[in-house]
């Protein structure tokens, strides 16, 4: 039992780590206002689908708090919380969908959904409550804050999405759940 929680802690550190790694990988345009389409998903939701929700969570804290430290903006103590440690923090809540379940790519979506949802809902508020300013004259804040973060966020998910089916595709077992030391637990791929 112990053996599998440092497992886990190992590989909770090595996938935020490697989270980080890949939000420098970005695609596409870059946004004035913060924002971009990256793989920096993957490895969170690796974990969330791989190992849990929890798993996942404490993932997404940590790649918050990473991000933060190596060139957050921040403008007001709640809009750090809900920019950095809580939005990455969410998607580790795409595990609900598939945790101690067989892995099928329609749980994966799901868990996708979910988890990005979260995170769009996070980016939202911060973008209506601290960034209104940068709205074009005439346009509402929230739809503003909406469409900008939807912008980068929805192509993000579905280029995670892209990913995760090859790895399901490709190794199957990747994403089996480990039993813990001393206990036979199957679960299908």
């Amino acid at each position: 039992m112990e053996r599998n929680k440092l497992v886990t802690m190992i590989e909770i550190a090595v996938m935020a780590g490697l989270s980080v790694i890949l939000s420098y990988v970005e695609f596409g345009a870059l946004w004035a206002f913060g924002g971009s389409i990256s793989l920096v998903m993957v490895p969170i939701f690796i974990m969330a689908f791989r190992r849990g929700w929890q798993a996942g969570f404490i993932t997404g804290i940590l790649v918050g708090v990473i991000s933060l430290m190596t060139g957050g903006y921040v403008v007001h103590p709640v809009q750090l919380v809900l920019d950095y440690p809580l939005a990455y923090a969410v998607l580790g809540l795409g595990g609900l969908a598939v945790f101690h379940k067989s892995i099928t790519v329609s749980r994966m979506v799901i868990g996708l959904l979910i988890g990005t949802t979260l995170r769009l809902v996070c980016h939202f508020l911060s973008g209506v409550i601290w960034f209104g300013e940068y709205a074009p004259e005439g346009t509402p804040v929230a739809v503003y804050s909406f469409l900008y973060n939807l912008s980068y966020l929805l192509p993000e998910m579905l280029i995670t999405l892209a990913v995760l089916v090859f790895l399901k595709k490709t190794s199957p077992s990747f994403f089996k759940h480990s039993a813990p030391v001393g206990q036979n637990r199957s679960i299908s791929a």
